[in-house]
């Protein structure tokens, strides 16, 4: 009995490694890491492909025909969509061989998917006639059929492969440990099952394409070509200066009854345009500005012409100027005399900042040199540290004063800005010499409108 006991655990241990991956490196501990897994078996089976959308259909030919009385016979029908492929069948698990008295559980191969059919093509839509008469009878003669082309049908839904059914469901394995009739023996069953494998998914079918929509019809009760009209444009500054730029709209009445006006069993869309009215007006710039309009190469002006013969126009954001508009015999004018970039308003920087006690100045130099033409005005806050102690630098730095600085305490010379600081409401004794200062101020920059700040903010110590 002792020999057979050790027989068997033997068996145990060179039989547990045969189940284990070739990384592992101990038979035992991989063993009880594992036991609660499930561990497939054989190969799922392949999706199926899903099947290819049919093309949509062409769309007819569209033609524009001066009616003169004689019969006209028009085929302008939508091509009809392409159908979708259908989908592909899934192919079944690779079922294999199923593991036998394995300590874990299994999991048998599923099916693959099967593919979803292609959407159907929509429809092409009917061809666009255009009419040019001039007696509404004519129109009697001519024959149009312009249907919209029928939608594709949407290709079948393969069907899924199938999965594998396990051949054994459950099955036990008893281990025991020690020697057997030792206090320290002992033995325990375990329990192991197998999980069938699932069918794969039937694939969706395709939705069948739209139809295509009827032609329309246009009527255009004159004898010589309709111009086409151009009622918006994008032109550059320079682009508009020195001509007159036109624009033009084709105004258009909406009615229905389409198929009345033409000869019996026409195949066209109730409603249709008429052409009512041509409406024209013209653009003009006038540039007296001393700056070269070359400035603004890049600059463009929205064009549009409205339904009431006004044309309107818009500037970019970048673009301030000065400028007045007058409409006069069609003609719409802008006459500039001054004009300015936005980002010209924001380029002041210190200059100097000198003095003390009330003869304080903090001075600013306007890079872009437009202060001729810009409105300024100054808000500040004006901060300190406690005292003129040199470690006073390293304090909190606190608000003595906040607020607008008076028009009559900035003074401009060109383009330069000098502000007393001196004299607004601040203890003398934060304007000492040695004082630690931050300054931080608004400038409000105005032009013809406009309105843009710019904040600068500095640190330093007024001079001894």
């Amino acid at each position: 009995m002792r020999f057979l006991a050790k027989v068997s655990l033997v068996f145990i241990i060179l039989w547990m490694p045969s189940f284990l991956p070739p990384s592992s490196k101990s038979p035992l501990c991989p063993l009880f890491a594992w036991g609660n897994e499930d561990r497939d078996f054989g190969d799922d089976g392949k999706d199926g492909i899903n099947g290819q959308a049919g093309r949509r259909g062409r769309d007819g030919e569209s033609r524009t025909i001066f009616a003169n009385g004689s019969p006209v016979n028009l085929d302008l029908s939508g091509v009809d969509g392409e159908d979708g492929n259908d989908g592909r069948n899934g192919r079944g698990a690779d079922c294999g061989r199923q593991p036998r008295d394995v300590n874990y559980d299994l999991r048998a191969p599923d099916g693959g998917d099967g593919g979803n059919g292609g959407n159907g093509g929509d429809g092409g839509n009917g061809g666009a006639l255009t009419v040019y008469y001039q007696n509404l009878a004519d129109l009697q003669k001519i024959y149009v059929r312009s249907p919209g082309g029928r939608g594709g049908r949407g290709g079948l839904g393969a069907n899924g492969g199938e999965g594998c059914e396990c051949r054994d469901t459950r099955w036990e394995i008893q281990t025991c440990t020690g020697t057997p009739g030792s206090p320290g023996y002992s033995c325990k069953t375990e329990r192991f099952s197998c999980t069938d494998g699932r069918d794969g998914r039937d694939g969706s079918d395709g939705s069948d394409g739209r139809d295509g929509q009827e032609g329309t019809l246009t009527l255009i009760n004159r004898t010589e070509p309709l111009p086409e009209d151009q009622p918006t444009a994008n032109p550059t500054l320079p682009e508009l200066n020195g001509r007159v730029f036109n624009l033009s709209l084709n105004q258009w009445y909406t009615k229905r009854g389409a198929a009345g006006l033409l000869a019996p069993g026409s195949i066209i869309a109730d409603q249709y345009r008429e052409f009512a009215d041509r409406i024209e007006a013209s653009f003009k710039l006038v540039w007296n500005s001393d700056r070269p309009i070359a400035d603004f190469y890049d600059q463009r002006v929205n064009l549009n012409l409205k339904q009431d013969k006004q044309i309107e126009f818009s500037l970019p954001e970048e673009v301030w100027l000065e400028a007045t508009t007058s409409v006069q015999a069609g003609i719409t004018q802008l006459t500039v005399t001054n004009a300015i970039l936005e980002s010209e308003a924001t380029q002041l920087t210190r200059a100097d900042f000198s003095g003390n006690g009330s003869e304080l100045q903090f001075s600013l130099l306007d890079l872009a040199r437009k202060s001729d033409l810009i409105d300024t005005y100054f808000r500040i806050k004006y901060r300190t540290t406690s005292g003129s102690d040199r470690n006073s630098r390293f304090e909190d730095y606190r608000t003595r004063y906040e607020g607008n600085i008076p028009a009559e305490l900035v003074t401009r010379n060109q383009n330069r800005f000098t502000l007393a600081l001196g004299k607004l409401p601040i203890r003398s004794e934060f304007l000492k010499p040695g004082v630690a200062v931050e300054i931080e101020l608004v400038a409000t920059r105005t032009f013809a409108g406009h309105s843009t700040e710019q904040e600068i903010t500095w640190r330093g110590e007024i001079k001894r």
